[in-house]
Order: C-alpha cells, then structure tokens, then sequence
C-alpha cells in the first residue's frame, strides 16, 4: 500500500514538535512503514514557522518527506504553489491519502486533483474545526469556499473523540462517514523516565510543596484563566500549593499576566515557556496533579502524556478525554466552572494515596487505550476499507 500524508508542518525531527498533527502524521507514518508499507509526506518548508528547510527531501524513518517551498503565510496557513503541480502530476501513484488539519491550502488542492484521479482521501481535523476565538469570518469564509467540500468529498472523516465527532456533525457531516480514532502517544519514552525532583530543584520549588502543571499553549481555548481563577481560590486554603505554568505563549500570556496580577498571586505562580524532550517529562514527574481546563479541546495530547507519566489528571467535561478519565478512574471530571475545580484540585492535593491509585490508573489508560501501535492498526485497517471501497 501506497500512502500520502499531507501535513502543513513537518519537521526533519518531528518527534521534538510539538504539534499535534505533525506528531499523529509521523506516528502513524512510522507504524506504517515498519508494516512495511510505502510512504510519503508532504509539507510546507518550515522549521518552526520562523525559519525553513532547505532540503527539497528529507527520509525520516524510512518515510520519504518532501518539502514544498512557501510564498507566504498566517500562522500555520502555507501557500506553496508548486505543491499544485505536483499533485497535477503525481496524486495518481497513491492507493490513499490522508490530510491532517482543516483549514489549509494543501487540503482543498490535494483533494481536488486526488478526485480527479479516483484517489480515497481521509480527512482528520486534529482539533481544528470549531470557529471559537479567533478568526470566525475567515474560517467561515474558507469553510463556505473550500471547507464543506472537503468534508462533502472525502471516503472518511477521521475524529479523535466523540467531542470531535460532534463538531463534524453539525457542519454536515453523517455519522456513518466517521470513525473515531484517538491520537497515541510514544510509550516508549516513557520507559526509562527521569530522576524525580529535577524539575523542583531547577525552578526552586519545595519538596513538600504541592505542585499543579498546567502544560500547553497559552491560549483561551486551553482555559488557563479558569485555572488561575480556581487557583487562586484554592491558595486561601493551601498555602504550600504552587501552579507551574509550562507552554509558549499563544497570543493570550498578557491578558494572563493580568489577571494573575489582579488576583494578586504572582508569587505562587511559576512560568517556564516551553519545554520539550527530557526536560518536559521531568515537570509531570514532579506535578501532583495535571489539570487540562479546557474551554473546547478535543484531546490534549499533554494530559496522555501526564498519564504515561502516572501522574493523575483533572480535565473539564469540555475535554474530548473526559470520557476515558472518568472511565479509568485516572483522575477527574470537573465542568467548566471556577470552583468545582478548585474542589477537585483541594480533594486530590490532600490525598496522597488517591494520587497514587489514580496515577496507577492513568498509566493504564495511556498502555491500553492509547499506544501509538493500536491506533496504526485501526488507522491501517480503515485505509483498506477505503481502499477495497473506491
């Protein structure tokens, strides 16, 4: 079999980005190929939005990445015109593509030329459907031009939650176009995990101190005004408790670093900017407690690795994981609200041993539900449904 994956970024070491679809198009390239199957990778020349790569392609695990050179672009939207040749010319050799992200520019032009040459394609949203916050007439704009006819016209829509299954829902798609296939995680890097206490000493945190992480980016839509609200409610009553906020600002630190003023916690309150590799899983292993306050996140792949981590998770019932955590046992669901979540917080910071058994079973979550090897074999699986389809 014979796979594309179109993916905006992708770098020559994407195990180090952080991106979600970077990370699901590798992971499951990578399954791929080890299975055998040929493989190749389209994308934008970019490094890391800044700066670009020079290579016109790259092999990356036994995966043949080609690079396409950009004119511009607005945050992760790539306009790379000679992409549309390539595809005139090549999207024929594929036996199914898959694109990763929505609104894009390879998505509508791949899609185009993959029709006309009677190729299959998936679509897999990665979270990048709901119109909230930024940009809504652009994206409904894009959406009326492009968007619902490349949501109309693929073999099968791909959602990682039933959160994300209703979002496609209610922009027309039927229920029996969609499969629901989480993203995974590397267990494999969670084997041999860090020494404890690495992460406190560095950033001068007590040992007896209790430790809340929040790990993503700074934005409204991942609900970090809604954890430092809680937070501060809960410091009245905990006072050894410190709130380490680990991630890159999204546009949204400033209104942030307001409200922590405001609220008159700055002392409590730690930022780190973004950590990657090694040095990230030290800040889950020295975190009480993971809390994801989502305001609309269809699966957040920070709290997975939290629990690879065996650390317990509190989400909002807003988080496309909800339903796993609550299942599991592995921590908390909590609704979008500033003092339920300060309880939850209250309850698993003054329990030790329910912090071990939810730990326990957050690492069960991540072995069983989420290993990047069970979700290659369904994605494998549903490739050649579409295939024997077409």
């Amino acid at each position: 079999m014979k796979t594309l994956q179109i993916c905006g970024i992708f770098p020559p070491q994407p195990r180090s980005f952080a991106g979600g679809a970077t990370q699901a198009a590798y992971y499951i390239s990578r399954e791929l190929v080890r299975r055998g199957h040929s493989v190749e990778v389209w994308a934008a020349n970019t490094l890391d939005l800044k700066k670009k790569i020079k290579s016109e392609l790259v092999v990356v695990d036994g995966i043949e990445v080609h690079y396409f050179p950009y004119v511009m672009h607005y945050r992760a939207f790539f306009l790379s015109p000679s992409l549309v040749k390539t595809a005139r010319n090549r999207l024929r050799e594929f036996d199914v593509i898959h694109i990763h992200d929505f609104r894009t520019f390879e998505g509508p032009v791949v899609a185009h030329y993959a029709q006309k040459g009677n190729v299959p394609y998936l679509l897999q949203a990665q979270g990048s459907l709901p119109r909230m916050i930024a940009l809504q007439r652009v994206k409904r704009v894009y959406d009326a031009i492009y968007g619902y006819r490349l949501l109309r016209n693929a073999s099968k829509i791909i959602a990682v939650t039933e959160v994300e299954a209703e979002q496609y829902k209610t922009m027309g798609v039927s229920q029996d176009k969609i499969e629901i296939i989480p993203n995974g995680i590397d267990l494999s890097e969670f084997r041999k995990l860090p020494q404890k206490g690495r992460f406190r000493k560095k950033y001068g945190i007590g040992d007896k101190q209790k430790v809340i992480l929040y790990l993503g980016r700074i934005h409204k839509i991942k609900g970090p005004d809604l954890l430092v609200e809680s937070f501060a409610e809960l410091v009245k009553e905990v006072s050894d408790a410190k709130l380490a906020i680990v991630g890159p600002d999204d546009g949204y630190l400033s209104v942030l670093m307001q409200l922590i003023t405001a609220l008159g916690i700055n002392n409590e309150i730690l930022f780190t900017g973004p950590l990657y590799g090694r040095e990230k899983l030290t800040a889950y292993l020295d975190a009480d407690v993971y809390v994801a306050p989502s305001l609309s996140d269809v699966g957040p792949i920070t709290a997975l690795e939290a629990c690879a981590c065996s650390i317990p998770v509190i989400v909002t019932n807003r988080c496309g994981l909800a339903n796993w955590v609550e299942s599991y046992q592995a921590g908390y669901v909590v609704p979008y609200d500033r003092m339920q979540l300060r309880h939850a917080l209250s309850v698993v910071l003054a329990d030790e041993r329910l912090r071990q058994e939810t730990g326990k079973q957050a690492r069960v979550l991540a072995e069983t539900q989420f290993a990047w090897n069970i979700i290659a074999n369904r994605i494998e699986a549903l490739y050649k449904a579409v295939i024997d389809d077409s």
